[in-house]
């Protein structure tokens, strides 16, 4: 699983990055041409952008599939996993990350854009956009930047950020990502049962399921164990487990196929695992079954 932007190299993309005030940098955009065929599943640590110049490409997410052609445009909220297949060998974009303080940033500086944003949440983690005129202007006006050599890139590049955000605003006719950035800048918290629900399966940190939910890590632990009575180490083992044994009674999968969809790397792991909340190996499940 590549997690992006931190599993960015420097031999895969071309980078622009916006300097931090403690001296840090951040990958602002980077381009991409991709190696024909690739497929991969990929989380997005950050919200990011992906805008198509050539060629194309699907993008699979756990309820949408998107077939994506040049001019296309993707918003991906943070926490989203993707399947991502390329079509042809001309396949070309740019991926635009966007960090959660510069968007409050963004928002705090533009009030009156969200005087009526949204309540609502949409419910797909993946926003479609289709260029305009006006959009594949900046896009151009964007690429002298790749190796230019100013003082002043730094400045420059968080003006470009601002304008990133106002043109996708401005072809966001349904207001879905008006409602999204209004949501990050008033720092309200994930519901619980729906980031469990989501991730359950998926190869997490505790740090990153607790910034996903909009929280600290102790935060985090406090909640989730006022929220399910017991920690989220305890909860998540008990529930991945349960997932195992319906997979195992209910599908034709192998305890290794099992083992590794739920998250084990090592099949003896999950078995000793399995037997300590079962009080029998995950193989009598298998045997069980195929006498019936």
């Amino acid at each position: 699983m590549l997690r992006v932007p931190s599993s960015i190299q420097p031999n895969q993309f071309q980078a622009l990055s916006i300097g931090r005030p403690d001296g840090s940098e951040m990958t602002f955009v980077a381009y991409r041409s991709d190696v024909y065929p690739e497929r991969n599943e990929v989380f997005f640590e950050e919200h990011a952008v992906i805008v198509v110049l050539e060629g194309e490409k699907k993008f699979s997410s756990p309820t949408q599939e998107l077939h994506v052609h040049k001019g296309d445009i993707l918003f991906f909220q943070r926490g989203c996993y993707s399947m991502n297949e390329s079509i042809d060998n001309s396949y070309r974009s740019l991926v635009f990350f966007v960090n959660e303080k510069l968007l409050k940033e963004f928002v705090s500086q533009h009030l009156t854009l969200f005087q009526t944003a949204s309540a609502t949440l949409p419910t797909d983690l993946i926003l479609a956009f289709s260029s305009s005129p006006a959009f594949t202007t900046f896009i151009n006006s964007l690429l002298p930047y790749f190796g230019a050599k100013t003082p002043f890139l730094n400045e420059l590049l968080r003006l470009k950020f601002q304008e990133l955000l106002l043109h996708l605003l401005e072809l966001d006719t349904l207001r879905q990502l008006r409602a999204i950035l209004w949501h990050i800048y008033q720092g309200q918290k994930i519901d619980l049962d729906y980031l469990m629900s989501t991730y359950l399966l998926k190869p997490l940190s505790m740090n990153e399921l607790a910034r996903l939910s909009g929280r600290s890590l102790s935060a985090f632990k406090r909640d989730f164990e006022e929220h399910f009575h017991t920690s989220p180490g305890h909860w998540i083992r008990r529930k991945r487990l349960e997932h195992a044994h319906f997979l195992l009674r209910n599908t034709d999968k192998n305890v290794s196929e099992v083992s590794l969809e739920i998250g084990y790397e090592s099949v003896s792991h999950f078995i000793k695992a399995y037997k300590q909340q079962y009080g029998f190996t995950p193989k009598r499940v298998n045997w069980a079954k195929i006498a019936i």
